[in-house]
């Protein structure tokens, strides 16, 4: 295997349990060096939060009789 495809395999979650497969050091500093990708984040569905706009009431029909 090349290095890199060994690389990202030794950081693989599924493998991290092994023991011995990788020193908590090694590991600190590979997650250190992950990049910051919060930007991307979205919220999710239905929890959007307080509406910018005021919920209005629902216009009335006049249902009486003519």
């Amino acid at each position: 295997m090349d290095y890199d495809h060994t690389r990202k395999l030794k950081f693989d979650r599924r493998l991290l349990r092994r023991r011995g497969w990788v020193d908590s050091e090694e590991l600190e500093k590979e997650l250190a060096d992950l990049p910051d990708v919060s930007h991307k984040a979205q919220p999710p569905d239905g929890d959007e939060g307080p509406s910018q706009e005021p919920e209005q009431p629902p216009p009335q029909e006049d249902n009486l009789p003519n």
